[in-house]
């Protein structure tokens, strides 16, 4: 099934940061926890420490010396083996780090232990051996709790689907799993059912909940021939959807994918803290030889020496080190994907807080990459005969009869007009202007004798009277005349790169409609909030300058690039970057893919269904532009989170191995290997800690 498959990926990416945990299960750290910590009483019993205590020796019997020899050993290699596995692991892949510290150090404690039952000796290390190993196996079970935890927004995708689906046969409708769901099948969708796989709606409206998958909370409205995605929640309506895609080329695969290789790949911090890990591992490991032989040689005696190195073997452990980074990075990941950010790499989202300028491609993302009615004029000092001309066709309510030269057509009635002459045509700007009439509620008229004019617009009869919607070669051609006003107004908005058609009644012109690449209402949002960050903005565009200049000024753009190809759009990245300035591009990651990949940091917008974008770094799943500042805002988040776990698991180790080494031992203070085990083990709670906090900040 499907949900195979993305638990694999959901505990490929469990997995990938944490090497040090692989083939284990959280539970067993806890259960070992505990049956290690029930042996250790015996062994506390039968210890010196008891005697020291509590002024008398346990109960002696014959082989009794020997029950602490067998305790010992059950509790190294059923709770030690954990650790003796994994610093094997480390060793065969040549990254010696932390499990490998907490083997040598455990198996110090033992051999020293068992060489002192055997020879007869009195001090033996078996309850700090003990006390160490179920401190580590609870140290490791917490950790591993809060990595579980970080990866819960990823487990919630891996849950998302169904396991069945509803197929229809006919008039027959059969439950299959969705593994054997095929392209081509027709689904129903249930009121409050979950979407089975990716698909187009054949039948039916309904308002499907994609929080989860594109982070927008509004349920959004889907009817006839719009797409689903799979994991999306229907709302009260049914639904005929038909299969588009399945398995791995479903969208929730493909962000699975994308939110497992980002947490597969590392930042640049992440590497530095990797590198520290291993000096520390080696600083570890030299400082413990040198702590054991400074104290045979200072006569402290064996027992000492050896709980010496115990003691500097696991307070080194670089144990919070190696979580400071890989828990941070984990949990911005998965907080990029709930609100609708996909991080395909990891140095992207870092480089994130240094942008200070963000360069935006226009088609498609500042504006939305289709027509729409800017403006619409009416023409309203006309003659009277040109009125009642113009008052035969029309028949708006609002309009007075007769042959008033004072007769104004409405701006309504002219978008009416032409949107009735353009209902039957298939062209881009007949369906933007109808779509304008359609959002006014406008009624349209009938239309007769309806014909195309070539490289000129559309006609038709309406109420007897020819209506004509075109260009300005119509305009000359019926020798209408437009008012100084209009022609004004017209001459302007052509001068910023609108494209504007006339509607001519009968031989008059009643008005003009400017149609646009409409600029995307939150864009001047998105704008807003990133020139709040202190971030500017820019524009790259193929248009005119005519087009960029007008788009620039709405927006409050910074700067613009006008008249690029799109094999020159990488050159202007050069050409900000060449001032020093770190640059974000914005595109929809196919023509801009050079620019994408130029950049300081590639974001892809527009992504819709199709996550397999190569060239960027990150990608917004709703293709809204206001998520940019959202991106900046978590890379601030997230770097400051990595700072301060870097601090406190560097400030740890400097601290407490000179005092685990037995540097104070001259003013009584001595710590034992069980107690450098409790601070090692706070250190990584207080790391893991600190990284989950960063759950509840807000972007």
């Amino acid at each position: 099934m499907n949900h195979l498959h993305h638990q694999t990926i959901a505990d490929h990416a469990d997995h990938t940061e944490h090497d040090k945990h692989a083939g284990h299960k959280t539970e067993s750290f806890l259960q070992k926890f505990w049956v290690i910590a029930l042996l250790t009483i015996p062994i506390l019993v039968y210890s010196e420490l008891f005697e020291k205590v509590f002024g008398r020796a346990a109960p002696t019997f014959p082989g009794s010396k020997f029950v602490i020899l067998i305790l010992g050993s059950v509790v190294f290699f059923y709770g030690g083996w954990i650790f003796l596995a994994s610093a094997r692991r480390e060793l065969q892949a040549k990254l010696p780090g932390m499990m490998t510290l907490i083997a040598l150090a455990i198996i110090a404690a033992y051999a020293f232990s068992v060489f002192a039952v055997v020879a007869g000796r009195e001090h033996t290390l078996f309850w700090e051996l003990s006390t160490l190993i179920a401190v580590m196996l609870l140290g490791h079970w917490l950790e591993m709790r809060a990595v579980r935890g970080a990866q819960g927004a990823l487990k919630e995708l891996a849950r998302l689907l169904p396991d069945t689906a509803d197929v229809l046969h006919g008039s027959t409708i059969k439950t299959v799993p969705i593994a054997e769901l095929r392209v081509g099948d027709i689904m129903l969708i249930k009121p409050g059912a979950k979407i089975p796989a990716d698909g187009k709606i054949t039948e039916g409206q309904s308002e499907l909940n994609e929080s989860i998958i594109t982070g927008e909370s509004k349920p959004v409205t889907k009817k006839i021939n719009d797409e689903v995605i799979a994991g999306a929640i229907n709302g009260d309506g049914t639904l005929k959807v038909s299969v588009t895609k399945i398995g791995e080329n479903t969208f929730l695969s493909g962000v699975m994918r994308l939110v497992a290789d980002a947490q597969a790949s590392k930042s640049r911090l992440q590497m530095l803290s990797d590198r520290a890990a291993l000096y520390l591992t080696v600083l570890a490991v030299v400082a413990g030889a040198i702590t054991f032989i400074a104290w045979l040689l200072a006569r402290a005696g064996i027992v000492f020496a050896t709980e010496r190195l115990v003691a500097v073997l696991v307070i080194a452990c670089p144990h919070a080190l190696g979580l400071a980074i890989p828990l941070v990075a984990s949990i911005s990941t998965t907080m990029a994907a709930r609100n609708g950010l996909l991080i395909r790499k990891r140095l992207g989202l870092e480089a994130a807080r240094r942008i200070n300028i963000v360069l935006f491609d226009k088609t498609g993302t500042l504006t939305k990459g289709a027509f729409g009615v800017d403006a619409v004029l009416a023409n309203a000092n006309r003659d009277a005969g040109q009125v009642t001309n113009a008052d035969q066709v029309g028949d708006n309510a609002d309009q007075p009869a007769g042959n008033d030269p004072a007769v104004k057509t409405t701006t309504d009635e002219v978008l009416r007009l032409a949107a009735s002459v353009n209902q039957h045509s298939e062209h881009p700007l007949a369906k933007a202007i109808v779509a304008a009439a359609s959002a006014k509620h406008l009624s349209l008229a009938e239309v007769k004798d309806f014909a195309r004019i070539p490289a000129g617009g559309a006609k038709g009869q309406v109420n007897g009277k020819e209506v004509l919607v075109g260009n300005e070669r119509l305009l000359a051609e019926k020798k209408a005349r437009l008012s100084p006003e209009l022609k004004m107004r017209t001459a302007k908005l052509s001068e910023q790169g609108k494209t504007v058609i006339y509607v001519i009644a009968g031989d008059a012109c009643i008005g003009s409609i400017a149609l646009a690449d409409v600029i995307r209402p939150e864009s001047r949002e998105a704008v807003q909030s990133l020139k709040r960050l202190g971030i500017q903005t820019a524009m790259i565009t193929g248009d005119s300058e005519d087009v960029a200049k007008w788009v620039a000024r709405e927006l409050n753009l910074d700067e613009y690039f006008a008249r690029v190809l799109p094999q020159e759009k990488s050159k202007k990245v050069k050409l900000l970057q060449a001032k020093g300035q770190k640059v974000a591009m914005v595109g929809d990651g196919v023509n801009d893919a050079p620019a994408l990949t130029q950049a300081d940091l590639g974001i892809a917008i527009g992504a819709g269904t199709n996550v397999a974008i190569e060239s960027a770094d990150i990608i917004l799943i709703k293709n809204d532009p206001r998520d940019i500042s959202k991106i900046i805002r978590l890379s601030q988040l997230t770097y400051k989170k990595m700072i301060q776990n870097l601090f406190w698991a560097t400030a740890y180790n400097v601290v407490a191995l000179p005092i685990a080494a037995g540097a104070l031992a001259f003013k009584g203070i001595i710590l034992q290997p069980a107690v450098a085990a409790v601070f090692m083990s706070l250190s990584t709670v207080i790391v893991a800690f600190n990284a989950v906090l960063l759950r509840r900040k807000k972007i």
